[in-house]
């Protein structure tokens, strides 16, 4: 029979091997029952720090969720109107923040005697009409500020505050001087005259500090049939750093600022013989513009510059426009229009990536991602004859046709459009008139009517007719980040700076979704007209 040498629950009075008896506690369990008792008390301050912490928690919970307000997401309209009676307007209309509730605001360009009772050109000593600069409110097209300035304007550009310390977003030309303003509040940050014998024209070219002041500066480019001229100016200050630079003997119909790979920057200038750059680095020692401040150069494309004028050969060919694929990036791919074909050129190396061959290109082309590859693609509008536009929507990786239709040229139709979405790719937008629609036999005909385009019902549009007036500048734009996408529409006199009623409205995009008449066209899908409502009523927009 098995033993043990413990006592167990059926033997209470057996001894242990040391030969104590049975209930006489041992010193072992004395000292561990000792332990127990400082583990208990230990377990009570545990218990009470638990409830402390919870307590403080809830506490922190309860202050924020009541206490501290939640932030207020801005109230807006999903469509307003603002009118100016006895105004003239100019094809200038910009996005940007104006105030702090995170709602994009609409810039654009009055000339009028006054744009409030409490605003007029003679409270500040100007003749009338005058120019102003206005920010309207995005959320309901408040006046947020003006800005009145000499009569006459020529051009404008905001957007140039990023990334530069300069504390000022907007340029303008106007009478014989040059305005910096502060986009937030309409002040006047600096006002010099106009460079001597220099009648520049926008884009204002964004280039990295040259005077050492710690703030980005910007270079002017003048043209006119017997030269080009370059004159860099203080972001600061607005003073000219340096001499006039003579970059050609010719007139040149455009210019850019591009960023290689390199890091090198070049001003980039459109001749009729085709697309040339200079670096910026020739350009600002040419200036003698202050220190070098460290401009980089691009060995590679330095070997391809031209012996005689420093011009370094981009795309050869009678090139009628160029611009970027995305107006923020100074390194982005460039597309170029010339004669009867369209062109990508990669932003890192300046090389041709691909071609397309065409009739003749009617506006300036735009972009967008009409399938979800990441590359942005080109939408065009070509010309076929017999007032009939074919706009077409290529590839950005190859140039190839992903889609196309073909509308009536109705006069004074604005060049397409488009809004990212959350799904990695865009809703687009054109004028034109669906020859379906046409009310008349004659091919001219003045109708025009607004269409969207959702690419996952590409045999699918919807068509608005919204707008009767005449257009002179449109827009669509996401309004807040991830939502609120509408488009802003500045209606005025058919002749671009004659006085009439200016009137600057906005509209939600989906808006139109509801009263929009569907148009299948090819082979169409089987969605209901509900269904396809429905698909342009999910969407939401992001700004990637």
């Amino acid at each position: 029979m098995e033993t043990t040498d413990h006592a167990t629950e059926g033997d209470p009075l057996k001894t242990g091997e040391d030969g104590a008896e049975a209930g006489t506690v041992p010193t072992e369990l004395k000292k561990k029952s000792c332990k127990e008792l400082g583990f208990a008390k230990l377990s009570h301050w545990r218990t009470a720090v638990f409830f402390l912490s919870l307590f403080l928690c809830l506490t922190i919970v309860f202050a924020f969720s009541f206490i501290i307000p939640c932030p207020v997401r801005p109230q807006y309209l999903v469509t307003w109107n603002s009118s100016f009676p006895g105004a003239a307007t100019y094809n200038f209309l910009v996005f940007e923040h104006a105030n702090e509730d995170k709602v994009m605001d609409v810039l654009f360009v009055l000339k009028t005697t006054e744009v409030t009772q409490n605003r007029s050109c003679a409270d500040e000593g100007l003749s009338s009409p005058c120019v102003f600069l206005l920010a309207l409110d995005g959320t309901r097209g408040e006046n947020l500020w003006d800005c009145p300035l000499e009569p006459d304007f020529h051009w404008a550009q905001c957007g140039l505050e990023r990334e530069t310390g300069r504390t000022w977003d907007c340029l303008l030309s106007h009478s014989d001087k040059l305005t910096a303003i502060d986009k937030r509040t309409g002040t006047k940050i600096w006002q010099q005259p106009q460079p001597t014998g220099l009648r520049s024209s926008a884009p204002v070219l964004s280039v990295p500090d040259l005077d050492g002041d710690k703030v980005g500066d910007v270079a002017l480019v003048a043209s006119d049939n017997t030269q080009t001229q370059l004159v860099f100016l203080s972001g600061k200050t607005g003073d000219q750093i340096g001499t006039t630079v003579v970059l050609d003997s010719t007139e040149t119909a455009h210019h850019l600022l591009h960023r290689t790979e390199k890091g090198s920057y070049y001003v980039l200038l459109q001749k009729d013989t085709g697309l040339y750059g200079w670096a910026l680095w020739k350009i600002a020692a040419k200036a003698k513009a202050g220190m070098d401040m460290g401009l980089k150069k691009d060995q590679h494309l330095e070997r391809n510059a031209s012996g005689t004028d420093g011009l370094v050969p981009i795309y050869e060919s009678a090139v009628s426009r160029m611009l970027k694929t995305d107006e923020t990036d100074d390194s982005s791919n460039l597309l170029v229009v010339a004669g009867k074909e369209v062109a990508l050129i990669d932003g890192k190396h300046l090389e041709l990536l691909w071609r397309f061959n065409t009739s003749s290109v009617l506006s300036e082309p735009s972009f967008g991602h009409f399938n979800k590859d990441g590359l942005i693609d080109v939408v065009i509008e070509e010309d076929i004859g017999n007032n009939t536009k074919r706009i077409i929507i290529l590839d950005g990786k190859t140039g190839s046709v992903l889609w196309e239709v073909q509308l009536l040229a109705s006069p004074n139709s604005p060049r397409p459009a488009s809004i990212d979405t959350t799904n990695y790719f865009s809703v687009f937008m054109f004028w034109g008139l669906m020859p379906s629609e046409s009310n008349s036999s004659d091919p001219v005909t003045s109708e025009r009517r607004s269409y969207m385009l959702h690419p996952l019902y590409s045999n699918v549009l919807l068509e608005s007719t919204n707008v009767a007036d005449h257009i002179i500048a449109f827009k669509a734009t996401l309004m807040e980040r991830g939502r609120h996408a509408a488009y802003m529409l500045l209606i005025g006199p058919k002749e671009e700076g004659a006085e009439g009623t200016v009137v600057l409205s906005k509209r939600k995009l989906k808006q139109d979704v509801p009263d929009s008449k569907v148009l299948r066209f090819g082979d169409g899908t089987t969605k209901s007209n509900e269904d396809i409502k429905e698909a342009f009523n999910r969407l939401r927009f992001s700004d990637w």
